[in-house]
């Protein structure tokens, strides 16, 4: 046990020194990312205006603002920039052989890769996040209480344990199919409308929301701003955080049966 822990310390510190080296970038991307909300901002103002001032499902002006804000959150936490693309490519080229003939688990090298991307990410870019969140703290209607503070921040670990399981099953279909990138450009797509990036999900109509409601995507933008604004409230935000709990099982169970499966169907030639 305590070698095995060695051995993935020792990942996790190489990845994090990695990062460190070349990834001081994150500072001006995270800051040029926010540059739209100005967009939303001036765009939310006209539809209220035109509205009367008057609340959209719920929302106020101040509401929608502070939701697009913390949906920057979520998302920075659910994203995995290249991660499907990344697993299929190593199938494809035979990279991923390595994890074969290697005492080195492929999921879990994969995890501790992301969880350095993302403790450098927050580490190089919490400057810019700390002052546009500074200068629109006018938006927000406060700090919740420690009971709803915490349940966000579950939420918010548990979309990056969704997000990273959920892209690395879909890139394991990469064992089937070479080219999975029609299938990457259809996800992303429906990841971009139904998560909640670019509208509440309170705002779909009757039965689309029952729709959406039943994909695992809400969870991965639209639940933690949701619980953070204080939308999801008693026993909807129990529940909530339950199913949540349940998607991030399902797709470590999956990824785990397609990495088996796939890894018994491979085959590869040469040096």
């Amino acid at each position: 046990m305590g070698a095995r822990v060695a051995t993935w310390w020792t990942i996790l510190r190489i990845c994090l020194e990695e990062r460190l080296v070349y990834r001081g970038d994150f500072a001006l991307g995270t800051l040029m990312r926010f540059l739209p909300i100005v967009t939303q901002i001036f765009l939310w103002a006209a539809i209220f205006a035109a509205a009367g001032g008057d609340d959209i499902v719920g929302y106020s002006y101040r509401d929608f603002v502070a939701y697009y804000l913390l949906t920057m959150v979520s998302r920075a936490f659910s994203s995995m920039p290249g991660l499907a693309s990344g697993v299929a490519l190593s199938i494809r080229d035979g990279t991923v052989k390595k994890f074969l003939v290697q005492p080195i688990d492929m999921v879990g090298f994969l995890l501790l890769n992301r969880v350095a991307h993302k403790l450098v990410y927050y580490s190089v870019a919490i400057g810019p996040f700390a002052l546009v969140f500074y200068l629109c703290r006018g938006f927000f209607p406060g700090w919740p209480d420690p009971p709803v503070m915490l349940a966000y921040v579950a939420s918010l670990v548990m979309s990056f344990l969704l997000g990273f399981f959920l892209e690395a099953t879909i890139g394991m279909i990469g064992f089937w199919f070479l080219e999975v990138s029609s299938l990457l450009f259809v996800y992303m797509l429906f990841n971009f409308f139904f998560s909640g990036h670019m509208f509440p999900i309170d705002m779909l109509p009757g039965i689309w929301r029952s729709l959406v409601e039943l994909l695992p995507l809400q969870y991965l933008a639209y639940f933690p701003a949701a619980v953070f604004l204080g939308k999801v409230q008693g026993p909807e935000l129990t529940r909530g955080l339950l199913i949540q709990a349940g998607w991030v099982v399902f797709f470590v169970i999956a990824v785990r049966v397609s990495m088996h499966l796939g890894f018994r169907r491979y085959s590869a030639f040469g040096g």
